[in-house]
């Protein structure tokens, strides 16, 4: 009984397809962080500057958290950039999909869900 071999990468047509995925997720990701970065640069767009000095205290710490968390979300918005455009250097290299731990192919799904994704389900659980 003959088995059939194991598919040890992704073809170049399937290479494609993710790397047309992961671009469009790219744009986005890039335009929101221009967004978030922008609003950082634009803060308080609704003006309440007239209000009474009775509020600016409780509004300075207000404008502060929503800074720090505008400041974590393009972080973790830069993050997600570096780890697509790694993925689209694997794809060049044709090492794409291919689990860093076990060297098995990632599936299909997976990566279409997590395109950036480093590790199989497998490797992923054993992590926990």
């Amino acid at each position: 009984m003959e088995s059939t071999p194991t598919k040890t990468r992704y073809s170049d047509v399937e290479l494609q397809e993710f790397k047309e995925l992961i671009t469009d997720k790219l744009n986005s990701a890039k335009e929101e962080l221009q967004d978030l970065t922008s609003s950082l640069s634009n803060p308080n767009k609704n003006g309440t500057d007239d209000t009474a000095g009775t509020y600016k205290t409780l509004e300075d710490g207000s404008a502060t958290l929503e800074k720090e968390q505008i400041n974590q979300l393009a972080a973790r918005q830069k993050k997600f950039i570096e780890n697509l455009e790694a993925a689209l250097v694997r794809i060049e290299n044709k090492t794409y999909g291919i689990c860093r731990e076990t060297g098995k192919l990632i599936q299909k799904e997976r990566l279409k869900a997590v395109p950036h994704a480093t590790l199989s389900m497998e490797a992923k659980l054993k992590q926990n």
